[in-house]
């Protein structure tokens, strides 16, 4: 099984910590010191928040600042509409921001967060007949239905 490891630049690494256990991650202290740290969302996914200084070593590249310009947006999937609503909730109150209204596609419903450090994570529940169906067959049956 592939594991999934994304890199982001942090300004304040303590601050960072405290953001992604309040959205309910943990931290791996094997691979954590002053100049990273290892967030685990799950045992295939891992983020590592660098400081920019430490971060500046691994590329000759400039650094984009977060909170001026979207580099990539990293998605995570919900079991519900409420799941997404809680961990929203979760990451305003440690500090994110939301940057736009939630999104309902009715297959599908999304809210963005940025968190203390401007990177952009989204948070999606999608029915699970759209996923197997497709999004428009999924509306289609579901106009049908209320016909």
């Amino acid at each position: 099984m592939t594991k999934v490891f994304v890199n982001l630049p942090t300004t304040d690494l303590e601050r960072a910590k405290a953001f992604y256990t309040a959205l309910g991650c943990t931290i791996s202290p094997e691979f954590t010191d002053e100049n990273a740290a290892c967030i685990v969302w799950s045992d295939d996914i891992y983020f590592m928040l660098i400081t920019r200084a430490y971060f500046e070593t691994f590329t000759d590249k400039p650094i984009a600042d977060p909170n001026q310009i979207l580099q990539v947006s990293t998605a995570f999937s919900q079991d519900s509409r409420d799941e997404v609503d809680a961990i929203i909730a979760k990451g305003l109150a440690a500090g994110g921001v939301e940057p736009k209204p939630a999104q309902d596609y009715g297959f599908m419903y999304s809210r963005d967060l940025d968190d203390p450090d401007g990177n952009s994570l989204g948070f999606i529940f999608m029915e699970p007949a759209a996923a197997e169906q497709g999004p428009e067959a999924y509306m289609a049956a579901q106009a049908d239905a209320s016909a």
